[in-house]
Order: C-alpha cells, then sequence, then structure tokens
C-alpha cells in the first residue's frame, strides 16, 4: 500500500531534481549547453551513457525476464562490450578529429547537407517515438500503483508532472544539469535494486539458490546447439545471435545515435570518450546482472507462481506489485522514484539530444551561418521547451496500453539504426559513393526494415498480403516474422551497404569510360 510517507519521499525527489538540475548546469554558448564546453569528465558521461540508455521498461522489464525465463539475456551484454569497444576504436577517433558537434555532421561533411537533415530528422523522428512512448510507459505502473493507493490520477497528469520537471532542468541547465543529474538518478535506481534484493533475501527460504538452480532458471548460456541453423535467428538470446547481432546493434545505438554520441563528443579529450563507452558496457553488464537477481528472487519469493495466480495480467507488473506490498514504508518511495528516475533521464537526454540536432544539423545548415552565442543559447533553450511540450503531448495519446502503437514505439529503432549504421560505414569505407547513393541506400534500407518488422507476408493460399499480426498458418509458411530482435539492424545495415555500394559502381565505370 502507498503511504503518505511514500508520497512525501517522491515528491521531495521531484523538487530536488529540478533544483539540483538548474543548480548544476547553465551555459553561456550552443557548445556550453549541447556539450558542456567539453570539459565532462569521463566517469560522469559513462553514468550518463548507461543511465540514458536505461528506461522505466528496463528496471520493470529485465526482472520480469528472469522471473519468466533464465538468465540467457544476459548474454545480449557480451555483444555489447564488442560493439562499443568497435565505437571506441573505429568512430570516435573520426569524430574528434573533425571537431564535430553532433554524430550526423560527419555525414554532412562526407556527403552533403541533403544527407545530414535526412539522418536528423530520422534521428528526431525515431527519438520522439520511442521516448515519448517510453514516457507513457512510465506512466503505466505509476498509475496501477495510485489506483491500488486509492489515488484519483490519471495517465496526463503523471505525463505532466514528469515531463515539466525534467524539461525545466533540461532546459535551464543543458547537458551539465543532463549529465550531472543522470549520475544521481543511475545511483538511486541501482539502490533501489540493491536494497529490494537486500529484503528479497531475508524473505525467501535458505535454500532458495537450489530451488532456483533445479528449475533451470540460472541457465547463464545458450549455444543454440540443439536448434538448426535457421532458428539461430529466431531466437534473440542463443550466443551467437547475441555477440554477433548485439555487436552491430550496439555500433548504431552507441555509434550513430545522436542521444549517446553527444556525451561522449563532451569528453575531454578522446581518451576520455573512449573509456567512457567502454566502461558504460562493463556497468549494463552488471546492472542487467543485478536487475536478472531481482527476478530470480521474486520467483523464489511468490514460489514460482505463474502472472495470473498472481492476479496480474503482464509479467513486467511482478517488480511493482513487490515494491508496494513487500516493502517498508518509505523505501517504496524511493524505489517508486528510482522508476521516475529512470524515465527522466532518458526524456532529458532525448530533449537534449533533439535540441542538439534540430540547432546543429537543421536550424545552423538552413540558415547558412552559425547562431551567435546568445542567440543560440535562445534557440536552443525555445527548442528543448518546444520538444518538451511535442513529448508530453504525444504520451498523452496513448491511453490505452494495449495500443499497438505502443509497440511499434518501443521498437522503433529497430527501423532506422540500420539504415543509420549503414550510412555511417558508407562513408567511412566506400570513397566512391556519392550523396544520392547515400541516400537511395539510406531510404531502401529503412523501408525494406518497415516491410520486414511490421508484416510483409507471402501466404502460397492467399498470395502477399500486409499483416500486423500474422496467423499461426502464415508463420509457418514464411517465418520472416519471427527474426530475433537483435538482427534487425544487422538486416538493415547490410541491405544499405549492398545498395549503397551497388550505386557506387555507376561512377567507377563513368571514370573508367
Amino acid at each position: 500500500m502507498l503511504t503518505t510517507v511514500d508520497t512525501v519521499v517522491i515528491v521531495v525527489y521531484l523538487i530536488g531534481v529540478a533544483g539540483f538540475g538548474i543548480w548544476s548546469g547553465g551555459a553561456e554558448s550552443t557548445e556550453d549547453y549541447f556539450l558542456g564546453g567539453r570539459d565532462l569528465p569521463w566517469w560522469a558521461v559513462c553514468f550518463s551513457v548507461v543511465a540514458t540508455e536505461t528506461s522505466t521498461l528496463t528496471v520493470v522489464g529485465v526482472p520480469a525476464v528472469a522471473y519468466g525465463g533464465t538468465l540467457t539475456f544476459l548474454q545480449i551484454t557480451l555483444g555489447y562490450l564488442v560493439g562499443r569497444t568497435i565505437v571506441a576504436l573505429y568512430f570516435l577517433p573520426r569524430y574528434y578529429a573533425g571537431k564535430l558537434e553532433t554524430a550526423y555532421a560527419f555525414l554532412g561533411d562526407r556527403y552533403g547537407d541533403t544527407m545530414q537533415a535526412a539522418a536528423s530528422i530520422t534521428f528526431l523522428a525515431t527519438r520522439l517515438l520511442a521516448d515519448g512512448v517510453r514516457l507513457f510507459a512510465t506512466a503505466i505502473p505509476l498509475k496501477v500503483i495510485a489506483d491500488t493507493a486509492g489515488m484519483e490520477v490519471g495517465y496526463f497528469e503523471i505525463i505532466f508532472v514528469i515531463g515539466v520537471v525534467t524539461a525545466l532542468y533540461t532546459l535551464v541547465g543543458g547537458i551539465k544539469a543532463v549529465v550531472w543529474m543522470d549520475v544521481v538518478q543511475m545511483l538511486l535506481y541501482v539502490g533501489g535494486a540493491l536494497a529490494a534484493i537486500g529484503f528479497l533475501l531475508g524473505d525467501v527460504s535458505p535454500g532458495w539458490w537450489s530451488t532456483v538452480v533445479e528449475a533451470g532458471k540460472t541457465n547463464l548460456i545458450d549455444l543454440g546447439f540443439d536448434h538448426s541453423v535457421g532458428r539461430w535467428f529466431t531466437m534473440p538470446y542463443t550466443l551467437g545471435t547475441s555477440v554477433i547481432a548485439g555487436a552491430v546493434f550496439s555500433m548504431a545505438s552507441h555509434g550513430t545515435d545522436q542521444l549517446i554520441v553527444q556525451r561522449l563528443l563532451a569528453c575531454r579529450d578522446e581518451g576520455d570518450s573512449q573509456k567512457a563507452i567502454v566502461g558504460s558496457a562493463v556497468i549494463v553488464m552488471v546492472q542487467f546482472a543485478l536487475f536478472l537477481a531481482v527476478g530470480l528472487l521474486l520467483w523464489a519469493h511468490y514460489d514460482g507462481a505463474t502472472i495470473e495466480a498472481l492476479g496480474l495480467q503482464r509479467s513486467d507488473e511482478v517488480f511493482p506489485k513487490y515494491i508496494i506490498e513487500g516493502l517498508p514504508v518509505g523505501l517504496s518511495g524511493l524505489i517508486l522514484a528510482g522508476i521516475i528516475a529512470a524515465a527522466m533521464s532518458s526524456l532529458s537526454s532525448s530533449l537534449n539530444a533533439l535540441a542538439s540536432s534540430s540547432v546543429n544539423d537543421l536550424y545552423e545548415r538552413i540558415m547558412g551561418r552559425p547562431l551567435a552565442e546568445e542567440r543560440g543559447v535562445f534557440v536552443s533553450r525555445a527548442l528543448t521547451l518546444f520538444w518538451g511540450v511535442v513529448f508530453i503531448g504525444f504520451a498523452s495519446l496513448f491511453q490505452d496500453s494495449n495500443n499497438p502503437v505502443v509497440e511499434l514505439g518501443l521498437s522503433i529503432a529497430s527501423f532506422t539504426y540500420g539504415g543509420l549504421l549503414g550510412a555511417f560505414l558508407l562513408g567511412l569505407w566506400h570513397e566512391q559513393t556519392q550523396q544520392v547513393d547515400a541516400l537511395v541506400a539510406f531510404v531502401v534500407s529503412i523501408g525494406a526494415m518497415v516491410l520486414i518488422i511490421f508484416g510483409v507476408w507471402h501466404s502460397p493460399s492467399e498470395g502477399w498480403m500486409f499483416v500486423l499480426s500474422p496467423s499461426e498458418a502464415s508463420v509457418q509458411e514464411l517465418d520472416l516474422r519471427t527474426i530475433g530482435w537483435p538482427w534487425y539492424t544487422a538486416i538493415g545495415t547490410v541491405i544499405n551497404l549492398v545498395v549503397g555500394s551497388l550505386l557506387a559502381l555507376r561512377h567507377r565505370a563513368l571514370v573508367e569510360a
């Protein structure tokens, strides 16, 4: 039961976040506002990267994975480590050599303004869909908890409060406020997970670990050798998929997404940036292991009861249920504040990154000149406010948590990451490609991923069809829809590279002629 003390803890946290964020930030130029004067310590950037990629879905979703399955999800972090190491060694030197302010400035220098604008607009749309939906997703468990406590609070009120507080300190403080608040928020939600583990260890029986092992829930490595080669591509957490596809996904998310690249460019030098990105992979491993441990302990605490037996509809409601029912007064509020913190860290990062890309990739390119310092900070803050309002409005559209668009928004990066990574690799590897080649390959790769992920099917009996929810029969006829999600980025990247390289052959033929 959510008590008055828990509510006070949450309110005090929100007020403290706004105050500390405003106090820790400040900017006199756009470089200060978006890059912190390129003077942020690597360890703070490292924590900020981890907090940025950690949403409420991670805090409540990863324990649910262990509760309903095994620990094989942790394999994906091996791919993350490989991918981020490649970013550190291959991408970051290119960014620092050009003193770039956004990830997409590289594409502008390599191909031209049109390619830079296309990548930037794709990023803006991706962030709006993905993080706008995440903001709404944060409101779902909080509303469930509020309803349990007898509080009449709607989704909009929850979204509005979180959005306004986050936009306030992001608008005033810029990237410095975002990074330092990310550090605080990461410590909060990790501390909450540790506290939950401590109480769960006190609740479960002494032989809980043996019970978990006997149930087969501690399986950590799945080589996939007991399945056909084709099945490897449909199972997201076999070792091969996790390492190879996970590495490609991480290269895209941490090497081409302005949300992360912006933080890496805020480090003092290339070496610090490399330490931040590789260090983030190690911390994510530990963090995922921590939340998976929560899931195992919850399974032991509830004696392996099914979700239905617990009176729940979804597995990601298990952890919130324990927070309300199993933790002492005050600590429940603190952990709920940690769930809010995970949402705020992602939202604040998105707001600042969206404003950064809007100013540097679009506004200044359209105007044809850089903004004066005072004018630049004003425009940057105005755009941060604009995107904050858009996020609140967009997230409020999803009053039905079962809306299929929610699932689309949460997986939207799968549509675009392959195209973005392919564009970067094409620019790095293929000197003969020109802007039109890169643009066509970019559009084709994203379009192809929409067809693959969203669902284009060929049935011998019904022909070609477009379906959001394929039937069991259609799945048996063509299994594209069941491709493991880590492979989506790799597929999009390959399509981009192949199309771009083939188009570049035209230029070679002209030169030889």
